[in-house]
């Protein structure tokens, strides 16, 4: 079975980095789905560089 020109998948997630606010450069890998988010993601996680929790806020893949 050959796949033709238009045959191809879309993407429907890529991955972002979760980076920490206290400026450890301590980050987090999560997906993220183009469909259902459009906003920017943060979240209060573990930074183990402070011991404490913090925000995370999202940042493109390198």
């Amino acid at each position: 079975m050959q796949l033709g020109m238009g045959d191809k998948k879309k993407k429907t997630f890529m991955f972002i980095r979760l980076v920490s606010a206290a400026g450890t450069g301590f980050f987090y890998v999560k997906r993220k789905s183009f469909k259902k988010i459009t906003e920017k993601l943060e979240f209060r996680k573990y930074d183990p560089r402070v011991n404490r929790h913090v925000l995370f806020t999202e940042a493109k893949m390198k």
